[in-house]
């Protein structure tokens, strides 16, 4: 990794060649031929319209959700998480969230607001970006239920807002009208005066007592099919504890990979592939990934 000389009217940190590894949550993956972290989003608006319109952008926040592969990423990685983290109070039921923010200090703060239900977004272990860009949830709630507009900007730097009814969400999925990345997000809840942070407390001593939290993960890797659930058809299949490398199914929770300082990208990447392929033989079910693989092989 080396700090390259940015364009002159960029006042951000660029990189070159940075090891993804260090910005992903399962601690693997290869070097980004740029990694950029902006000053601001008048910055970032600076340094997108900078490049090429045909260079591939791949936008992280805290990593998780996340593979790159071995070889890296051909192209530029924005990083928003120290930049877009704004979080406050616009009216009484209402909140502005910066996509950087990490969803659990939205989470607390809206309690501490007399809001909700906020408390789910404690068991997302990513920021408000990420959550946006697959309508994550958690312990019942998702994301996309409380949104009311959203701020985007596209790879000329443009700016602009957009309203709910432009995005056609599912369960894990956003579909959006056009080529673009969140900035923000103004999210609606609703007075809860009776919220507390002992509740969220409780809702994490719940996921840390059913997941492995501390050892290196994505959190989910498969979505749950209608009806069922991954880690059920994975435990089935007698699964638990299948070790490709340095990548293993976690003893803990089967709907998790945990990697040790060993794993590769390929290593996950293979047993992400085995695991589709022995629960499609033996129940029958296409596993479909939470987690977004992107980049080149080794």
């Amino acid at each position: 990794m080396r700090v390259m000389t940015s364009p002159a009217s960029v006042r951000g940190v660029l990189r070159h060649d940075e090891p993804m590894a260090r910005h992903s949550s399962w601690r693997v993956g290869g070097p980004a031929r740029d990694f950029f972290s902006p000053a601001d989003i008048a910055d970032l608006a600076d340094y997108l319209r900078s490049r090429d319109p045909a260079e591939p952008l791949l936008w992280v926040g805290l990593g998780s959700n996340l593979l790159v592969r071995d070889g890296g990423w051909p192209g530029a990685v924005i990083a928003t998480h120290k930049v877009l983290g704004g979080l406050e109070r616009r009216g009484p039921g209402l909140v502005f969230a910066g996509a950087g923010l990490a969803c659990a200090k939205l989470a607390r703060q809206c309690v501490r607001w007399g809001l909700g239900p906020a408390e789910f977004f404690a068991g997302i272990p990513g920021t408000v970006g990420g959550a946006l860009a697959m309508n994550a949830g958690a312990f019942g709630g998702e994301t996309w239920e409380h949104v009311e507009r959203v701020q985007v900007i596209d790879r000329h730097g443009e700016i602009r807002e957009r309203q709910r009814a432009e995005y056609q969400v599912g369960y894990r999925e956003v579909i959006a009208p056009a080529e673009e990345w969140f900035l923000s997000a103004e999210l609606a809840f609703e007075a809860n005066p009776a919220a507390r942070q002992e509740d969220i407390r409780e809702l994490l001593a719940r996921r840390k007592a059913s997941q492995p939290i501390g050892q290196p993960s994505c959190g989910s890797v498969f979505r749950n099919p209608e009806g069922d659930h991954a880690a059920r058809l994975i435990e089935a299949c007698g699964l638990k504890g299948h070790r490709i490398g340095g990548a293993v199914v976690s003893e803990k929770h089967a709907n998790f990979i945990i990697t040790d300082r060993s794993a590769t990208a390929a290593d996950v990447e293979a047993l992400i592939a085995h695991l589709i392929r022995v629960v499609s033989e033996q129940q029958g079910v296409e596993l479909q990934t939470e987690v977004r693989i992107v980049g080149e092989s080794a």
